[in-house]
């Protein structure tokens, strides 16, 4: 861009999930441009995990919280006295809950407003109709997988002359193979140097399915295997319990939110999502550019990032054994693992960079 802007990337919380560490991407590599960034928590403090990191990267941080229940009257009002009062020339807006209460305020301030559908999102008709009058507040609104685009136009949420695809990217210089981030990071977890671990990252919410993972996993689990569960939400606490209820907790370890995601992901074998619906989860680039083979569910966008059979294996939604037989092939064949493991960072390198992410994305902010 030819000039510094002030940009503000609104989000529902500032909790580790895949908008939100995509937006902290953006805020890191637009503030190295010289750019003005704000982010606005639409949550009420404490802030999650991701705000210490927002603020290292050189982001105010401004809360206009939501207020609990239902739709909260007030909340766009609120937002559109801030926007006024900072004059942001762009304003960036993620997932259902800012397109709704922030993107007409957002373009009555005179922004640019763009928005980014991270996944497909199914809602009751009431708001769906709510997110197509925020959609046709936006300049442009982005889909972050060809599966989420035709999800969009399905729900007829926007305008299709507005609608464009960004696949998410990620600084795969924060993400390789590390033997000794992968040492440490056993070590504090418990887990033996050389036992074979299954791992996830994401939020702990009903739609990415902990449980479906939990079940799969269980009767491969054993002192020289072990899974690792990195996130926390909702499914949290009930996830726990199915571990114990399963005799498996001994052997299945729950990091919590963490930002050291990168030695997390150092200390896996294979990688697994177990979700119900995606759009393009940033955790699986990551992954693959830790040079990990993928087990996943073929939701969404997932499809389109994992080459079957050379970067990983697809299973059907929810079905709880070829779960498991996936997990077991990649177990019982270390050969398989380091091939589809190098394969992935190649691929990563080839798809998922940062930085043609923030090309396509300031091409939009420039519009």
């Amino acid at each position: 861009m030819s000039q510094p802007l002030k940009i503000a990337h609104v989000l529902s919380s500032l909790h580790t999930g895949g908008a939100e560490r995509v937006a902290l991407l953006c805020v890191e590599r637009l503030v190295a441009l010289g750019h003005a960034l704000t982010v606005v928590s639409l949550e009420e403090p404490p802030s999650g995990a991701l705000g210490p990191e927002f603020e290292a990267a050189g982001a105010r941080i401004i809360r206009v919280p939501k207020r609990p229940g239902g739709y909260d009257k007030t909340l766009s009002a609120r937002l559109l006295a801030t926007f006024m009062r900072e004059g942001f020339r762009v304003i960036h807006t993620h997932n259902p809950p800012p397109l709704t209460y922030a993107a007409v305020p957002a373009r009555l301030s005179g922004a640019r407003v763009i928005h980014t559908k991270h996944g497909p999102h199914p809602d009751s008709f009431a708001r769906v109709m709510l997110r197509r009058v925020g959609a046709a507040a936006t300049h442009r609104f982005v889909a972050v997988s060809p599966a989420t685009a035709a999800f969009s136009r399905e729900l007829r949420e926007v305008f299709p002359w507005k609608l464009s695809v960004i696949q998410n990217g990620t600084d795969l210089s924060r993400f390789k193979a590390d033997a000794r981030a992968r040492e440490a990071t056993r070590k504090a977890l418990g887990i033996p140097k050389d036992a074979f671990v299954f791992g996830t990252v994401g939020r702990m919410a009903a739609v990415k399915n902990h449980a479906l993972l939990v079940r799969a996993a269980a009767p491969l689990l054993a002192d020289a295997t072990r899974l690792v569960v990195v996130g926390h939400g909702a499914e949290a606490e009930r996830t726990r319990a199915l571990a114990s209820e399963l005799n498996v907790a001994s052997w299945t370890h729950f990091a919590g939110e963490t930002p050291r995601v990168p030695e997390h992901l150092a200390a896996f074998d294979v990688f697994v999502l177990s979700s119900d619906s995606e759009g393009l989860p940033l955790s699986l680039a990551e992954a693959m550019g830790t040079s990990l083979p993928l087990v996943c569910t073929a939701v969404g966008g997932v499809p389109q990032v994992v080459d079957e059979g050379e970067t990983g294996l697809l299973v059907p939604k929810g079905d709880e054994a070829a779960l498991r037989a996936a997990m077991a092939r990649l177990r019982a064949d270390p050969s398989l693992v380091l091939t589809m493991g190098r394969r992935a960072r190649a691929v990563a390198e080839e798809r998922y960079s940062v930085d043609r992410m923030m090309r396509e994305y300031v091409a939009l902010y420039e519009g």
